[in-house]
Order: C-alpha cells, then sequence, then structure tokens
C-alpha cells in the first residue's frame, strides 16, 4: 500500500514514514500543501497523513480539494487537539484525526482502523425510510422530492448505520464501532457529526424530528408514522 505524509516538520514526517514503512507501507512525503496535491494527483496513495498547518496551501485545502475527487481515506495531525481545527477538518470530510504529540503504536491503530473501514464491502444498495432516500456509495440523500444533499463519508456512515436499524435506539459505543471502528472515535466526535447531519436534514436542527437523542443510551433514526 501508498502512503502519503504530509507535514512541514521534516523530523516529525520522517518518523511518520518511518512508522508506516515499518508496516509494510510505500510512503511518499511532502512539506507543503502545493506538493501535497501533486504528489496525490500523480501517486494515487492509499492512504494520505495530513497536517492542517501547512505552507502555500494550508491542510484544510488540501483535504476539501481531494476530497471533491476521491474518497481517499485522510488522518489529519493537529495541534493539542484544538476542537475548532478537528471540527472543520472532519466537516470538509477527513476520516479520523491524531492530536500532537501521538505515539507510533497509536498512529498504526489509527491508519489499520481508517484502511478497514475503506475497505469494507457492501452491497450497492439504495436506503429508504419515510422520505429519507440515501444513495450510500454516491453519499448523497434525498428528502422527497427536494435536491440532493451530499454527505462527508462519516456522515454517510453514521447516516446508514442508522438507517439500517431504524426505528432502534443504537449505543453510541455501538455507533462508535460502527462508524469508526475500535481504535478510533468518541463521544465527542459522535455528537459532532450528528450535530452536523441534523443541519443538513432537519427543519430545525435545534427540535430533531429525524435523530432522537436518548441521554444515557445513544441514538436513533425515527420511524414515521404510519
Amino acid at each position: 500500500m501508498q502512503a502519503l505524509v504530509v507535514d512541514d516538520d521534516r523530523v516529525l514526517a520522517d518518523l511518520v514514514g518511518f512508522t508506516l514503512r515499518h508496516e509494510g507501507f510505500q510512503v511518499s512525503l511532502a512539506y507543503d500543501g502545493q506538493s501535497a496535491l501533486q504528489k496525490w494527483r500523480d501517486e494515487q496513495p492509499d492512504l494520505i497523513i495530513l497536517d492542517l498547518n501547512l505552507p502555500k496551501v494550508d491542510g484544510f485545502t488540501v483535504c476539501r480539494r481531494i476530497r471533491a475527487e476521491a474518497d481517499t481515506p485522510i488522518i489529519m495531525l493537529t495541534v493539542r487537539g484544538e476542537e475548532d481545527d478537528i471540527v472543520r477538518g472532519l466537516e470538509l470530510g477527513a476520516d479520523d484525526y491524531i492530536p500532537k504529540p501521538f505515539s507510533p503504536r497509536q498512529l498504526v491503530a489509527r491508519v489499520k482502523a481508517v484502511l478497514r473501514r475503506a475497505g469494507e464491502k457492501h452491497v450497492p444498495a439504495v436506503h429508504r425510510v419515510g422520505e429519507l432516500t440515501l444513495d450510500a456509495d454516491r453519499r448523497e440523500l434525498r428528502i422527497g422530492t427536494d435536491k440532493a444533499i451530499f454527505l462527508t463519508p462519516l456522515e454517510n456512515r453514521l447516516l446508514r448505520y442508522l438507517m439500517i436499524n431504524a426505528g432502534h435506539v443504537l449505543s453510541s459505543e455501538a455507533i462508535i464501532a460502527q462508524v469508526w471502528g475500535l481504535e478510533g472515535g468518541d463521544r465527542d466526535m459522535l455528537r459532532q457529526v450528528v450535530s452536523r447531519l441534523r443541519r443538513k436534514i432537519e427543519p430545525d436542527p435545534s427540535q430533531p424530528t429525524y435523530i432522537e437523542n436518548v441521554p444515557g443510551l445513544g441514538y436513533g433514526l425515527v420511524l414515521p408514522s404510519e
């Protein structure tokens, strides 16, 4: 497998590259956003480790441009887990994040979880619950006859799981395991994705009618009343 590591800290980039090579990856390094985009187009890697604070073209822009064309798994590197950066990166379509500093063991666990999710095979299907129609392969949701709503990979996985289990409240732990895998994700990240999804699909996100929350348990997709 091919990995692209993007970080202007050359020492850290070398460390991440060394860790991934030890796991059997072929690794390319880029030290600015412009070079990262060029290497992504030329090499089409299977995974991108992306720092957000980059010269020339910042990491947010790199993520947005890549996500507009491909579903290449992207793991962000953030400083001290700053929430605003994490939220913005996930909204742009990143699959996971790792706050600096991190251990090689943590990096490997996150990489394996992201690649496992990306490699999961499923039968192409369109899911329908009431007026919601989700084309999970295209990451497009329609509400009735309205224009299609484009979903990020995390939003798509979350909504698909809720639609498959419509009418049932799912524990936060079960949802996190399904959407992120056992090695990634937490309750704060889940709340962020639920909040973003509600802003896209709910008439009034402050009073949701599609995605319900049961305090102390989790979330569920409400079945339409007969």
